[in-house]
């Protein structure tokens, strides 16, 4: 690509890169030195991005937009005792741990990520700072009084941890990587001496507390880097061989898990927020060093390439990454005084994953790299709400990266995958058909209710009580993008049962402390359809209920049973609670008959067979229920869900329906079917067809469902007994599927992870057992089908398959 700047031209202004290159005339001092320059080398690739074209779109104005913001740093920038800028005060009267000192440690982190800024705008070209002499010495300037004030080897550390081991030292490294040449030994000294003071090599000695997972990648991150500007090579060894606990799969915790969960903080589903992290910075360091002599070699890295379609893919739909998977993050909108921030969404942090993926897929296998290359195109190309390619937030190497795969003739866009996923794991499930998408988040004695931390997110409590999110393919892809989070009622979060008990900020502790003491949340697939289940307790409340959920080709089925509650306080099931925007003009149909537009509304809708959201879906009542419909304009700000968002006053337009169970409910029930995409006269026609569904069941004992034109059963056993055509000796979930071919897929699994037996009878004519799992001790054919399990505890709540041929 022809540029108005070479690409080594403008690398040679930063600092060094042209002897790097071999542009210089000077020979390097060894081979040692030689590695060393060309690893900074890489990693200013790495920062500042390649292979594009600074004078065209969408760079030109990215470059253009980086410049306007590094001239307003530089203009505010003002060196004083306890602060570089004035908005950013650091020097703490009293420090220590409490959530002021939070600020300002958080304060000093976000100082030196500003003068990562500037030294980007001074080495990347367009920004009309390119090789300013006067932004360099304001850098250094920077640099020095960071040191000299706050971030050195006699400095004592307090507030959040993370800004001192993760945020400070990664944002100072970039920028003695981006200013090698302009930083004499002793400079360079200091910092790295601040750097060994703060993240010392047994930050990674055991792999526990606050050095797992995404973290331990961060980690690994400073102390390479530590290693590359500081000539290091036991550094890099280190950060390095300290990456390697991060690979296998664990049982429990921080990590990847086999069913593809990804979990950070102990209890808390992390996908897209911690788990970007951890794939963009595994994709960052493999890059780094490979090919060097510090090159990652460990065979569990290959775990790392399987995830991208197990665990990532799953929570990407339209180049979002569900909400439902990144914890607190959902709580950061719009943030209070930075020049550069724009509100924060899914979309937003889907963008880096699909950039990491197309990193990392350069040290993957070729076959790998096609297909992920094919599924971004394909995510970006149907991301019509916020298109990756003028994400104002994203890097510019990742949208570099972004922009190369959407030019690239050669991959062709594949469409959304389709399928089933359940990860027991961290209690969440993703339903995916054709023309939508759903996510389902849950809760157990082993996964948080939800997570508030760092004053964010503290009114999320009701986010694990089951909440059913869902998209279509091309509409609705703003629902909890365009400013959902600060005006959302809390309580009444769409699938979910909640007693309006009134709960504090924070409510249960922060840091995903509280998890109800439950062992039944899970279910059960066959990869296309699926059986899942809640047992409810609620946050602080003594709510209890039986949720159940069965994922069809067009619908989900949603039942609830056993509903008790003694707070004194009226308890709901939210059927739903679409966020219609700032215009809220879709319009709902009951029965056939249109409900008032106008805000606000509000109707007791009694005996309602069916209801249609236009633009959004159906909702069908199986024999009739009575509903509340709400149409009310809420107001929110970011900061009262985040202390560092913006007070800026948001209003956004809701369309809810609920079920009141009433006050303090004993045995309360409902039963209803939500049809993403569906017209009122396919919502209408199902409403109509009285033998679509059974309810085989809906107690507090078991819940199940046969949809026979679909040969589809799927029960929740709660408690053994019998349900239709199924006897189960101990609660398990089973969900079956008869094929046309004659044969039968029977799915099991013991949400509890506590069957060290289990027998389930299938009342129907089955010739043999085509397959079947280890875990299956004996099969008894004939008029009747009775499988005998052994113990299932090993199995983490997975499915386990077998397939029969029928008489």
């Amino acid at each position: 690509m022809t540029t108005p700047w070479s690409r080594r031209g403008f690398l040679a202004v930063c600092s060094g890169t042209a002897a790097a290159l071999g542009l210089g005339t000077s020979s390097p001092a060894s081979a040692e030195a030689d590695e060393f320059a060309a690893l900074r080398a890489k990693w200013r690739t790495l920062i500042l991005g390649e292979g594009f074209d600074p004078a065209a779109e969408p760079f030109a104005s990215r470059l253009a937009d980086l410049g306007g913001t590094a001239r307003q740093y530089l203009a505010s920038m003002s060196p004083a005792t306890g602060a570089l800028w004035p908005d950013l005060p650091y020097a703490d009267p009293d420090p220590d741990t409490d959530p002021e000192s939070y600020v300002y440690s958080g304060n000093m982190s976000t100082s030196y990520t500003r003068l990562s800024t500037l030294a980007q705008a001074y080495c990347q070209p367009g920004t009309g700072l390119t090789g300013d002499a006067a932004l360099r010495e304001a850098v250094l300037t920077g640099l020095d009084h960071l040191h000299d004030d706050v971030y050195n080897a006699g400095q004592a550390r307090y507030g959040n941890w993370w800004s001192w081991q993760i945020g400070a030292p990664q944002a100072l490294l970039d920028a003695c990587v981006l200013m090698y040449d302009a930083l004499s030994a002793d400079r360079l000294a200091g910092y790295l001496a601040a750097v060994d003071r703060f993240v010392p090599d047994s930050a990674v000695s055991s792999y526990s507390g606050t050095s797992t997972g995404a973290n331990r990648v961060d980690l690994c991150r400073v102390l390479a880097l530590r290693g590359v500007v500081g000539a290091d090579a036991a550094k890099v060894a280190l950060a390095r061989d300290a990456l390697s606990p991060v690979f296998p799969y664990v049982s429990s915790g921080d990590g990847l898990h086999t069913d593809g969960s990804f979990i950070q903080h102990t209890w808390v589903p992390y996908t897209g927020s911690y788990g970007s992290v951890f794939l963009g910075g595994l994709g960052m360091l493999f890059a780094l060093l490979a090919g060097s002599s510090w090159e990652v070699t460990d065979e569990h890295r290959a775990i790392v390439f399987d995830s991208v379609e197990k665990a990532w893919a799953p929570f990407l739909y339209n180049g979002l990454v569900m909400d439902g998977v990144s914890g607190r993050a959902v709580s950061r909108g719009l943030s209070a005084g930075d020049p550069s921030d724009v509100q924060q969404d899914d979309h937003l942090r889907g963008h880096p994953v699909l950039a990491s993926i197309v990193l990392l897929g350069q040290g993957a296998s070729a076959a790998q790299n096609a297909r992920w290359r094919a599924l971004v195109k394909g995510w970006m190309r149907r991301d019509q709400y916020r298109p990756p390619l003028t994400d104002p937030v994203l890097s510019l190497p990742n949208l570099a990266r972004l922009k190369e795969v959407e030019d690239d003739t050669a991959v062709r866009a594949l469409p959304e995958p389709t399928g089933h996923r359940l990860f027991p794991a961290m209690a969440r499930a993703t339903h995916r058909r054709p023309g939508w998408a759903a996510s389902l988040s849950m809760a157990n004695k082993r996964i948080a209710y939800y997570e508030s931390g760092n004053g964010e997110n503290p009114r999320g409590w009701h986010t694990g009580s089951g909440m059913l999110y869902w998209w279509g393919d091309t509409f609705a892809n703003d629902q909890y993008s365009d400013a959902f989070w600060p005006t959302v009622d809390p309580y009444r979060l769409p699938g979910t049962t909640v007693s309006r008990k009134v709960l504090a900020d924070g409510a249960g502790g922060d840091w995903g402390a509280a998890k109800p003491d439950v062992n039944w949340v899970g279910g059960t697939t066959d990869g296309h359809r699926a059986a899942v289940g809640q047992y409810l307790k609620g946050l602080l409340s003594t709510l209890v209920a039986k949720k159940s959920w069965f994922f069809l080709d067009d619908t989900v089925v949603c039942l609830g049973a056993g509903i008790s509650c003694t707070d004194g306080t009226a308890v709901e099931t939210t059927v739903e609670n679409r966020n219609l925007g700032a215009a809220g003009s879709a319009s709902l149909t009951v029965d056939g008959l249109a409900e008032p537009a106008g805000y606000p509304w509000s109707q007791t809708l009694t005996d309602t067979g069916w209801a249609h959201l236009g633009g959004h879906g159906g909702y069908v009542f199986p024999g009739g229920a009575t509903v509340r419909a709400v149409r009310k304009a809420r107001e929110g700000s970011w900061s009262s869900i985040n202390t560092g968002g913006s007070t800026t006053v948001l209003s956004r337009k809701y369309l809810t329906m609920y079920v009141d169970h009433g006050t303090d409910p004993v045995n309360a029930s409902y039963a209803y079917l939500l049809m993403p995409g569906a017209s009122a006269a396919r919502t209408r026609a199902r409403s109509a067809d009285r033998h679509w569904l059974t309810v085989l069941a809906n107690t507090n004992d078991q819940q199940g469902v046969s949809v026979r034109s679909l040969g589809f059963t799927g029960v929740n056993f709660w408690f053994g007994g019998t349900v239709g055509s199924l006897t189960a000796s101990d609660p398990c979930s089973v969900m079956i599927s008869e094929k046309e071919d004659g044969t039968a897929v029977i799915a099991v699994s013991d949400p509890m992870l506590m069957r060290t037996g289990l027998t389930l009878t299938w009342r129907r004519p089955v010739a043999s057992v085509s397959s079947a799992p280890v875990t299956l001790a004996s099969a008894e054919t004939g008029k009747s089908l009775t499988l005998t399990f052994g113990d299932l505890t090993g199995t983490a709540g997975v499915t386990q398959l077998i397939t029969v041929r029928l008489r």
